[in-house]
């Protein structure tokens, strides 16, 4: 098993900045995902690592041994590309075998190994098969299975499962973490699907435009989010976002008469900023309608329906305040007509404030 240290890691692609000095460890045995929007850099940062890119600056460091000029056979790790990456004119049992020949294993623990995997796996009766006789969850078993096979220090994986359906993808991430927690490999995994991130990783690191904004845990990133990217970024529906200027009394929005109190812990934040402008950052699941209000004292706000989606078990309100387009979780049995006017509930000891120019969020 091995960590993997990336130390102000740059990649340049002639004058374009694709990865800006990335400081990311990753621990032994950790299951760590790195999410961000397309074009953020997180693929980049997987094929450094594998050694398929050269960095332009910094060191990467896998079981302790700097990789920078290793070459990619020789640094122990095992890759899941979206793609698969199959070869088509071989059998299954080929593609899990020719990692190993290469290595110029025996043949009877090339057997053993494949056997194993293919049993792990649930595709032994598919060894004899070849890639287009094979679903697109069964090729990605075997593009999982051709990596671990090769019982390497670290695995990598790219987007595995965007090619597959949505009942396929929760099957899979459940199955690719249970196969990690049963081999407890070191892993990172790559995904721009932010639910993938949130129930996959111990903990995940978010991109945006090559540079590292925030890692720690799903809860941690969701509850404590470092700026308003991160806090857009994790979460569905995403945080609402509502311009305002702190005031003596508390936070008066973007709009006649509109005004929001503040928390005890937010009252430490705006005492220095009366008269500034701040963003206020809401989450939907802390807008309801004002009689399912959690506390009396929770402040109240107007919003006309422009769109409500039922989901079964809640309905998503699209409307807008103070200008601004809000989306609130409502009782799916009591949720209103398109249209119609409802007075919502704000929680207001959820809200986060963020700096009206860095976009930064505001702490005690």
């Amino acid at each position: 098993m091995a960590n993997v240290l990336l130390e102000r890691v740059s990649k340049h692609f002639g004058p374009v900045s694709v990865i800006d000095n990335l400081d990311l460890h990753v621990e032994d045995r950790e299951f760590l995902v790195l999410v961000g929007p397309s074009g953020c850099g997180k693929s980049t940062v997987l094929r450094l690592i594998a050694g398929l890119e050269e960095v332009t600056a910094g060191t990467i460091r896998i079981g302790g041994r700097v990789v920078n000029d290793v070459a990619p056979k020789d640094r122990d790790i095992a890759m899941v590309f979206q793609n698969y990456a199959l070869y088509p004119h071989m059998s299954v049992r080929q593609n899990l075998e020719f990692g190993l020949r290469i290595r110029r294993l025996p043949g009877n623990e090339i057997a053993r190994l494949v056997t194993e995997v293919a049993e792990t796996l649930g595709i032994r009766e598919l060894l004899d098969r070849r890639p287009k006789q094979l679903s697109g969850g069964q090729r990605q078993r075997v593009a999982v299975g051709r990596a671990i096979v090769r019982q390497p220090s670290v695995f990598l994986f790219d987007e595995p499962l965007s090619n597959l359906d949505a009942k396929l993808r929760v099957q899979m991430r459940a199955e690719i973490l249970k196969l990690q927690h049963r081999l407890e490999t070191t892993t990172i995994y790559v995904t721009h699907d932010q639910v993938e991130a949130m129930t996959m990783g111990r903990r995940i690191a978010v991109l945006n435009q090559g540079v590292l904004q925030q890692i720690g845990t799903p809860l941690e990133v969701y509850e404590q989010p470092t700026n308003r990217f991160v806090a857009s970024f994790i979460g569905t529906p995403p945080m609402n976002f509502l311009s305002a200027t702190v005031s003596g009394d508390g936070l008066r929005l973007d709009g006649p008469g509109l005004a929001l109190p503040v928390s005890p812990a937010l009252e430490r934040v705006t005492a220095s900023r009366r008269g500034r402008p701040v963003i206020v950052g809401l989450r939907p699941e802390h807008l309801v309608e004002a009689a399912r209000a959690g506390r009396p004292d929770w402040a109240r706000v107007w919003t006309h329906v422009e769109m409500v989606e039922p989901l079964g078990n809640e309905a998503i309100l699209h409307g807008r305040i103070a200008g601004a387009p809000v989306t609130a979780k409502l009782d799916p049995h009591s949720a209103p007509g398109t249209g119609a006017a409802i007075e919502l509930a704000v929680d207001t000891s959820a809200m986060h404030l963020f700096d009206a120019s860095t976009e930064a969020r505001l702490v005690a």
